[in-house]
This record gives structure tokens, C-alpha cells and sequence, in this order.
């Protein structure tokens, strides 16, 4: 059984197909945990499980693969490199201690590189790097290396570098170690060249030691060197404080430099006694800190939720006291009790069932219905409130519709479900456009959600553009005779009305006004006039769009003794719309958004390039922000064209602000669509 100081909790972060689940495999593998090697290619890998995982080669959940090497326990929370799946990163930093960034030694850099720097510094989580796939043809450790340095600064140091045979790496040498081992794992002769380098990387790293103590920094000065006690203590204090960043390599096919990996991690990664406390909230907002304490009243929470057909998984790190299987605890968001008994370990898809997850380990509850990602489990009266999770704003909307008619309400269910396991997609009912809205981060992430209500719970749905809530207004004054008269057997009906239409800035709300005189229109049919234009004013002239800034003002009429009736006016007040408002100017309003995008300063000609052709009006640009004001019904496609613009470096929000008449050229494919709309 571990204990809080033997365990190592660390996210692998890194752009998409550069390496992370074959590092997995490759610690699996030389820890004797697998017999072979998987791969992504065949879906035999242990990080990727999920069908839709092995449908497309990728990894959409984060999966947690507890390793143990050198009497410790390394839980590694391997993440998805496509950002459209960001949310389970926020959610596996929230109970990492510390970061790995996978990057090839062939590409280098890339977005996802970059992406998972910023995503560890935000959290003052430490980092580090594993240069991957040193056997790929072109394979440039040292240039790589460089250009991390130039990128990230100084702090950046090879912990590990390669051995290399003409352009082949045979080994990696371990710079504190001073030793050089194979793929095996098997201590190898130090070569000669390998000497000069050491002395160049540990110069360096001598003077990042010397920065986190006074004291190692007068010896660093009197140029004494370190005792082995000081190196090592000064090393886990620069990468805690990052201070110190770490560079690693390997090879995850071969195993090289996979050993040399773990055996650092084991060594400075920080357990989580030493990692960042949590965050707490209390009741009136204000944040304090809650560190783990093994020694306090159980308690876990729980960072992530997967669902498969036996049921819900609950992922959870344990933060206070030990997680015993026996307990009764109480959910900290809904106050209900919860009886644990199904308490496993996870190893991706395999969980192994245990007694007891000792306090700063992770584990998994399964089939406990009512708990959700964020949610905190303790006993009764000793719950703490944790910060809720914090996700990007959703912005790539859509319309989710049922291929089927009649199965809204199996799709409406499946989303439930599958917000549990992913908060950081929304849904919800527009009451506007009658549609239901799904808003993800990108197309990939809303195709996943697609093909998950089809796998998992049988229901086939579509996505399809969001319409857009236009509005119609007028922009002439006009009067007009509304004349209701029928004659059938029996009373007829009667109504006369003569209104004026005019536009108004005062609210968008129809103002209705009353001038008559001398009792042309009886007073008890006057709301009955209001009553028939405001039944009118949701259903506009143009394309349907309620319309708004009308004012009607009734200022002449008649009536029957005995014809007259409520129907009879409201349906007179009808025709006067109707027949008034197309010579009034009618005109269509849209939506126009705050736009903020947030983008490097290479991207922002072209950012705004493509905000023109939008029919975007740029307000200001400066710190790497372009602020303008776009119309909606042109940014439906944004989140794709902005990636693809910026390589996936920019992102944006957007919020309504005002509505503004659309130019004339654009109006008649407005009304084009909205008639379609109708006739379907």
C-alpha cells in the first residue's frame, strides 16, 4: 500500500499525435505491466479504450494509468492532444501535482507544445518535456532542444540527452547521474563526447540550483560545488517552483530513455504532499486554500466522469484522510448520502478492485447515479466547498436535431448523460428559433457527442446551422383603414379601424397609443385593437421576424350597434397591420456580437482580413486582443476558420449586444431561407 509521499500524480500534455499514449505503453511495457506493446493503428493501446477512441485514432477522455517503478506510484493522467477535448485537460490538472509536455524530435514545436506550457503555468503547476520518437528519420534532439530554450526561456535544461550512432540514437545519458544506459534500461560506457556536454548542461543547471537558496547561491559564487543532497534538494525546489523545467527523450517503440524517464519523475516530480493546495469557495465567493492532509476526515473529488454500458465511472483523487470502501459519504453539491462499495484503481479501461485509496492517489467509484465531475464526497458536516471547474467558453454552436421525428426527447436525454461525463459542451432549448442549441468547442467535439448518443444510448441526431433571431422593424410612417365586415345569418361581425404605424427608439416593445375622439371606437373595444396588433407583431412582413420600434396609434374608427364585437376589431387591427406594414419601410434587424479575439500578433492581418469580409467593424487591437463588432449570422463557422487561420492558436468570445439593420443586398436571402424554413 502507498502513501501520499510515494505517489506522483502527472498530466501528459502535448499536441496531438506526437506521442503521449505510446509513452504510456512504453512505461506499461518496461514495468512488465503488458506483455506487448499496443498500438493506436490496431486500438490495442491501454490509454485508448473508448470505441469512438479507436473509430478515429485519437484520444477524446483522459485516461489514468497508474505505473509503479522504484517503489512508487506514477499515475499518469494521459490527455487528448486536439484541443476541440481541452475540458479533460482542465480536469486533469486539477489533481496533477505536476506536467509533462510530449513533443517529437522531428517536428518540434508545435501548437499543442505551447498550448500545454500555458495550460501548467496558468495553474503554477511545474513542467517538463519529453522530446519523443528519437528513431523518426530527421529526428533533431539538439535542435528541438534549442528551440524550447528559445521559446521558454532559460529554465529550460535536459535532464537526459541522446546518444547518437551517425543519425541513430543507441542510448541516453542521464546528466545528474553522469551515466549513460541502451534501450534496455542497461548501463553502457559513458562516450567521450558525452563529457564535454555534461559539463555545458550541468554549468547551467548549477546556476539554476544556486537561485533557489541563498546560501547554494554564495557557494555557486565561491564556485564550491554541491553536495549530492544539495543537488537534489535544489533541483526539486527549482522544477516545484518552475524554476527548473526539466528535458527528457526517449523512444516509446525501442523503450530508450523510457527508464531514465521514470527514475527522475520518482526522484523531483513533487508527490501531491508537496503539490499546489486546492481551491476553496465559500459562500460569499471568496477563495481559500485547502491542502491535502492524510492524517484529516475522508474525502475525494471527483475530476471526471465516464460512462460505459455497466454503468457511470467516477474518477476521483483522494485529499483528505484514506477512501475506505465501507464508508457512507455525503455529496457536498447535493447533500444526499452516497454508499461506496464498488472502489476500484484504474488502469484505463481495467479497473482493479481495492479496500482502501490511500490519501493523494486516484481512483475510481463505480455507479454512484447521482455524482458529477467537481462533485466533493466527505463524511457528514466535513465537507469542503472546492472551486468549481473552469471551462472555455463554448463557442461553436449548432443546432442538434433528431433524425428520427418523435425521438426529440431520447436526444434531450442522451445529452444529459453525456454532459455528465463532459461539462464543457452546452445544451439547451432556443425559445426564439425553437431549436435545441449545442455548443461545443469545435466540429470534432460536436461530431464525438453525435456519434456517442448513437453508440451509447441508440438515438441517430444531426447537427445543423443554427438559425439566426432576426428581428423586422419599419422605417416610414404610414396610415392605414382596417375594415372587418361580415354578414351571415344572425348578428355579422364589424370592426373599422384606421392606425398609424410608425418606427420608435423608446423600447422594442410595440407602443400602443389611443387618439380617437368623441367615441368612434367604443372604449370597450380599444384593448381589443391592442390585442389583435400585438397577436400580429411576433409574425413580421418580410420573413416572419417579430418585429420591433413600433409604435401604432389608433385614431379613427366605427362600429356597429350590434355587429361589433372583440373578434371583430382585434381581426380589423389584423388587416391594418397587415396591409399597412409593407408600405411602411419594413426592413430586417440582426444580431450584431462584441467580438474579442485573442490571437499571437503574426495572425492579426489576416485575422482581421477575414473579420472584413464578415462584415466586421474592428474597434480597437493591442496586447494580442482584435476587438470589433460582427453580425451573428456571419460567424457560424468562426471556431473552424479562426483554428485553421491562426493553427489553432486563436480563440474568441463573443456576446450579443444590439440588433442593426442588415444591408439591403444581404436581406433577400434572409427572407429566401426564412420562406424554405416555412414551407418545410
Amino acid at each position: 500500500m502507498y502513501t501520499a509521499k510515494d505517489i506522483r500524480n502527472i498530466a501528459l500534455l502535448g499536441h496531438g499525435g506526437d506521442g503521449k499514449s505510446a509513452l504510456c505503453e512504453s512505461m506499461l511495457f518496461n514495468t512488465k505491466v503488458i506483455t506487448r506493446l499496443g498500438k493506436r493503428a490496431d486500438g490495442t493501446t491501454v490509454s485508448d479504450f473508448d470505441d469512438e477512441e479507436k473509430k478515429r485514432q485519437y484520444s477524446i477522455k483522459t485516461s489514468v494509468i497508474p505505473v509503479e517503478f522504484n517503489k512508487t506510484k506514477l499515475n499518469i493522467l494521459d490527455n487528448p492532444g486536439y484541443f476541440d477535448f481541452a475540458g479533460e485537460v482542465v480536469q486533469s490538472l486539477r489533481v496533477a501535482d505536476s506536467g509533462v509536455i510530449v513533443l517529437t524530435a522531428k517536428s518540434g514545436i508545435a501548437v499543442g507544445t505551447e498550448k500545454g506550457w500555458k495550460a501548467l503555468a496558468d495553474r503554477e503547476l511545474p513542467a517538463m518535456f519529453y522530446i519523443s520518437k528519437l528513431d523518426e528519420e530527421h529526428a533533431n534532439f539538439f535542435g528541438t532542444l534549442q528551440s524550447l530554450r528559445d521559446t521558454f526561456g532559460a529554465s529550460v535544461v535536459p535532464f537526459t540527452f541522446p546518444i547518437l550512432n551517425g543519425d541513430q540514437a543507441v542510448g541516453v545519458v542521464d546528466l545528474i547521474e553522469k551515466k549513460a544506459y541502451d534501450a534496455s534500461g542497461k548501463e553502457i560506457a559513458l562516450p567521450a563526447d558525452a563529457e564535454e556536454k555534461i559539463e555545458e548542461y550541468m554549468m547551467e543547471l548549477n546556476e539554476q540550483v544556486a537561485e533557489t537558496d541563498e546560501a547554494l547561491m554564495e557557494k555557486f559564487f565561491m564556485e564550491e560545488p554541491f553536495t549530492p543532497e544539495e543537488l537534489a534538494q535544489g533541483l526539486k525546489t527549482g522544477i516545484s517552483t518552475r524554476a527548473i523545467t526539466p528535458v527528457f527523450c526517449g523512444c516509446s517503440t525501442t523503450g530508450l530513455g523510457v527508464d531514465a524517464l521514470m527514475a527522475n519523475l520518482v526522484k523531483y516530480a513533487p508527490s501531491p504532499l508537496e503539490g499546489k493546495p486546492m481551491v476553496t469557495v465559500d459562500e460569499d465567493g471568496n477563495e481559500g486554500e485547502f491542502k491535502l492532509d492524510p492524517a484529516g476526515s475522508p474525502m475525494a473529488f471527483v475530476f471526471n466522469t465516464m460512462s460505459d454500458q455497466y454503468g457511470k465511472n467516477s474518477y476521483f483523487k483522494v485529499i483528505s484522510g484514506d477512501i475506505e470502501d465501507t464508508l457512507t459519504v455525503v455529496n457536498g453539491r447535493t447533500g444526499s448520502n452516497e454508499k461506496l462499495g464498488n472502489t476500484f484503481f484504474p488502469r484505463g479501461k481495467d479497473n482493479m478492485k481495492t479496500a482502501k485509496v490511500c490519501c493523494g492517489d486516484i481512483g475510481v467509484f463505480t455507479k454512484l447515479a447521482s455524482v458529477r465531475t467537481g462533485d466533493t464526497l466527505g463524511l457528514a458536516g466535513k465537507v469542503v466547498n472546492l472551486k468549481p471547474m473552469e471551462y472555455d467558453e463554448p463557442c461553436y454552436r449548432m443546432a442538434i436535431y433528431a433524425k428520427t421525428k418523435g425521438q426529440e426527447d431520447k436526444v434531450a436525454a442522451g445529452l444529459v448523460k453525456l454532459n455528465e461525463e463532459d461539462a464543457s459542451f452546452t445544451y439547451g432549448n432556443d425559445p426564439e428559433t425553437k431549436e435545441m442549441i449545442i455548443a461545443g468547442v469545435c466540429d470534432i467535439h460536436l461530431s464525438v457527442i453525435i456519434a456517442k448518443l448513437a453508440s451509447k444510448y441508440k438515438v441517430e441526431a444531426e447537427l445543423r446551422p443554427a438559425k439566426i433571431a432576426y428581428r423586422e422593424t419599419i422605417k416610414r410612417k404610414i396610415e392605414q383603414h382596417g375594415r372587418h365586415k361580415k354578414q351571415s345569418g344572425g348578428h355579422g361581425q364589424f370592426g373599422d379601424v384606421y392606425i398609424r404605424f410608425e418606427h420608435q427608439d423608446e423600447q422594442d416593445e410595440m407602443i400602443f397609443a389611443d387618439e380617437t375622439v368623441g367615441g368612434c371606437v367604443p372604449k370597450n373595444f380599444i384593448p381589443s385593437v391592442e390585442k389583435g396588433l400585438r397577436n400580429c407583431v411576433g409574425k413580421g412582413v418580410l420573413a416572419g421576424y417579430p418585429v420591433v420600434n413600433l409604435k401604432a396609434t389608433l385614431y379613427f374608427g366605427s362600429s356597429h350597434p350590434v355587429d361589433s364585437s372583440d373578434m371583430a376589431f382585434q381581426t380589423a387591427a389584423g388587416i391594418a397591420y397587415k396591409e399597412g406594414l409593407p408600405q411602411a419601410g419594413p426592413t430586417i434587424l440582426e444580431p450584431i456580437a462584441e467580438l474579442k479575439v485573442f490571437v499571437p500578433d503574426t495572425y492579426t492581418g489576416d485575422v482581421v482580413g477575414d473579420l472584413n469580409k464578415r462584415r466586421g467593424r474592428v474597434m480597437g487591437m493591442g496586447g494580442g486582443v482584435i476587438e470589433a463588432e460582427v453580425p451573428m449570422g456571419e460567424m457560424s463557422s468562426y471556431a473552424i476558420d479562426l483554428r485553421s487561420m491562426t493553427q489553432g492558436r486563436g480563440s474568441y468570445s463573443m456576446k450579443f449586444v444590439r440588433y442593426e439593420e442588415v444591408p439591403q443586398m444581404n436581406q433577400a436571402k434572409i427572407i429566401e431561407e426564412a420562406k424554405k424554413d416555412e414551407e418545410e
